[in-house]
């Protein structure tokens, strides 16, 4: 009997024990996740709740006044066909020179407008009519969307997508692939750029960014950091935006921007 109450005793003791050493690793654990290894990626000046749901990958609340504003109402799965007809790209063709100012004749951009040549469909799509729908709004685009039909966004979409790529070289000296795009950060929930727009993989309606101008790129990023564009689906790139540093959203601009080069006229 004394035997077996010793028994009882000792493991007792050992369950205490087990359960005090749970909580210490939980809470080292917790503390190494939630707050210090956030704190060391540049987050120090964040409140311990946002730290908390960026370390889980939540979105983190934005103070930006979102009343009244409208998310996408494109379909995308079913925006364009996949095979456009001839006759599409032909007046697509002829639309397209309204917007060769800004694009260019080709859809290679000498200003800081986006490259549109070899754009997937679905994407020049979806841009128009998120400007179209008041959902995406531009100073410049905002009123020359507004007059397209469906079947001419259709058009200039597929047009586009028929165009030649800017050529792909050699990225400038100096500019590697940064962390962000390659590894992501998933303590703070950002995937790759890759895993999206290329690279690694390309996600329906994630634009292809090569050669893109710096200041397009940047701008964007910071566009969606700060909630003034708001037509992602699933608020997806403004969660990313949001948890990104400048520093990381300055080098995933110059390195998009370096790797193709428009060709020489």
């Amino acid at each position: 009997m004394e035997e077996e109450t010793e028994l009882a005793s000792s493991n007792k003791s050992w369950v205490v024990s087990a359960v005090g050493i749970t909580l210490v690793l939980f809470a080292v654990s917790a503390l190494l996740g939630f707050i210090i290894f956030p704190a060391a990626e540049g987050r120090e000046s964040e409140s311990l709740w946002a730290s908390i749901c960026r370390a889980a990958g939540l979105p983190v609340s934005s103070t930006v006044n979102t009343e009244g504003i409208q998310g996408t109402k494109v379909a995308i799965a079913n925006a364009v066909p996949s095979i456009p007809p001839g006759e599409s790209i032909g007046r697509g063709a002829t639309l397209a020179q309204q917007c060769a100012i800004c694009h260019g004749p080709t859809g290679v951009s000498r200003a800081d407008a986006p490259n549109l040549a070899g754009q997937y469909p679905t994407v020049t799509y979806k841009q128009l009519r998120d400007f179209k729908d008041h959902v995406r709004v531009s100073a410049v685009m905002s009123p020359f969307a507004e007059h397209l039909t469906e079947e001419n966004i259709q058009d200039l979409a597929a047009y586009y997508a028929s165009l030649q790529r800017i050529e792909l070289k050699t990225a400038k000296p100096g500019v590697a692939a940064p962390t962000i795009v390659v590894s992501g950060a998933p303590l703070r929930g950002i995937a790759p750029c890759g895993s999206c727009h290329g690279a690694i993989e390309n996600k329906l309606g994630s634009p292809w960014l090569e050669g893109q101008s710096v200041v397009y790129l940047r701008n964007q990023l910071e566009a969606f950091a700060q909630g003034s564009r708001r037509n992602d689906v699933n608020e997806q790139m403004r969660n990313v935006a949001r948890a990104m540093t400048q520093e990381e959203i300055e080098a995933a601009a110059q390195y998009y921007a370096s790797k193709p080069h428009p060709p020489e006229i």
